[in-house]
């Protein structure tokens, strides 16, 4: 096995203490995603999982409790409206256009839109909370 000299590899990306704090305090303040945070400390998706599965056990143990992280994903209108009760109004905008669809489809997603005829082309939502509809 062949060993390095001392100081010898790759530097790291987070050399300081500093760096690191701030990097795994923005990460579970914001809870961005690993793309994002690639991008924001400019290294690999890959660097920033290794990064932050190195360093939270350290910020976890330092603060005595384990950090309780939102999940990504909202499923339903209900699971979203039960997890930000604050909320009063959601507006969905959306548009489908009407199109030829081949005869034959090819594949399943072509089956599916072809049963309906529809293609879906653009959807936006906006959330308007309590506060925001009483002004």
């Amino acid at each position: 096995m062949r060993k390095r000299a001392p100081g010898g590899g790759r530097k790291a990306t987070l050399r300081t203490s500093r760096d690191k704090l701030f990097y795994i305090l923005l990460y579970c303040k914001c809870y961005p995603t690993f793309d994002w945070m690639s991008v924001l400390f400019d290294f690999d998706r890959s660097c920033a999982w290794d990064w932050v599965h190195g360093l939270l056990p350290v910020l976890e143990q330092a603060l005595g409790h384990e950090q309780e992280l939102p999940d990504r994903k909202v499923r339903s209108m209900e699971e979203f409206l039960e997890r930000f009760p604050e909320v009063e109004e959601v507006f969905s905008m959306g548009r489908s256009v009407q199109c030829n669809v081949p005869k034959t489809p090819t594949n399943k997603r072509s089956i599916t839109l072809a049963k309906r005829n529809v293609i879906p082309v653009s959807t936006s939502q906006a959330v308007r909370e309590k506060s925001e509809l009483s002004s």
